[in-house]
């Protein structure tokens, strides 16, 4: 289902509806809120930040705990540069490393160390702590539901199929 807005005949923009705007403008505050309160748990509890967080768990999640770079730039939505630019602060921790990949000469791996798995696995508990603790207990069963089922069609209207498309893990 296409939900691209028709612009008003006369050009003009769609402007946002009072309640329209007040919705956006919460939308930022508590996006930016809970990121920030994310990251600051990960910095205090493991230095590193939610994104870096995010790389350890894809790759602990995947076979052998090892991902194609591009398939890790593709699962964060993330640039090819910031993933570069991570994981070589994540190596230099000594929680990842590089390793050819054996099928593509000119794809690399990123693999996650036993010492970047143990980091990972005594860093979990806080911040699901802190994950419930910001979001999901203050929300009813149904409110959860529902967030998922809205950010889940915005997250599939975002990402578009056709070939050419501007994606971050594109560039």
């Amino acid at each position: 289902m296409d939900m691209a807005p028709t612009p008003p005949p006369d050009g003009e923009p769609r402007w946002l509806d009072g309640d329209e705007q007040r919705v956006w403008r919460v939308y930022l505050q508590a996006t930016a809120l809970l990121d920030d309160f994310l990251d600051r748990q990960l910095q205090r509890d493991a230095g590193m930040p939610h994104m870096y967080y995010g790389l350890l768990v894809q790759l602990s999640d995947a076979p052998r705990r090892r991902l194609r770079m591009t398939e890790l730039a593709k699962t964060m939505k993330i640039t090819r540069s910031r993933l570069s630019h991570a994981i070589a602060r994540l190596e230099k921790s000594g929680w990842v490393r590089r390793e050819d990949c054996p099928s593509d000469k000119r794809g690399q791996l990123a693999v996650l160390t036993d010492e970047g798995f143990e980091v990972l696995r005594r860093t979990a508990p806080g911040h699901v702590t802190a994950v419930r603790q910001a979001l999901f207990d203050r929300l009813t069963p149904e409110q959860q539901k529902s967030l998922g089922e809205i950010m889940t069609i915005v997250a599939e209207g975002l990402q578009p199929k056709e070939a050419g498309a501007d994606l971050p893990w594109l560039r």
